[in-house]
């Protein structure tokens, strides 16, 4: 059975860091690559970062570039999203999945589409 679990539930202060992460299990993690949306109340899911199956490629969404690094762990299965620098607006449900598709245009892995499997969603809450 397909499991994404993410962990990392916070109450932050603006400029703050947390650290969310994403442990899957049922596949075999090395063949996905990973993402992390996220979806603000009222608001559509949004694309956050993307990480390659070898972790060779990651990107971003522009309005957390320079402030969140997704990385992975393929020994352990884990995905995480480490986020400093939070502001107020970062407030969402954060949300993990996988695909196994492929495609060398970095645009494909920022549609919510692309992605098969998504976890549950944890709360990030960032207070000014």
């Amino acid at each position: 059975q397909v499991q994404l679990v993410e962990s990392g539930v916070g109450l932050v202060q603006a400029g703050g860091s947390l650290r969310l992460s994403c442990a899957t299990s049922g596949r075999t993690f090395s063949r996905y690559a990973m993402c992390w949306f996220r979806q603000a109340p009222g608001k559509e899911r949004e694309f956050v970062a993307a990480t390659s199956r070898s972790s060779g490629s990651t990107n971003y969404a522009d309005s957390v570039k320079g402030r969140f690094t997704i990385s992975r762990d393929n020994a352990n299965n884990t995905v995480h999203l480490q986020m400093n620098s939070l502001k107020p607006e970062d407030t969402a449900v954060y949300y993990c999945a996988d695909t196994l598709g492929y495609s060398s245009s970095s645009y494909y892995y920022t549609r919510r589409d692309t992605y098969d499997y998504w976890g549950q969603g944890t709360q990030v809450t960032v207070s000014s």
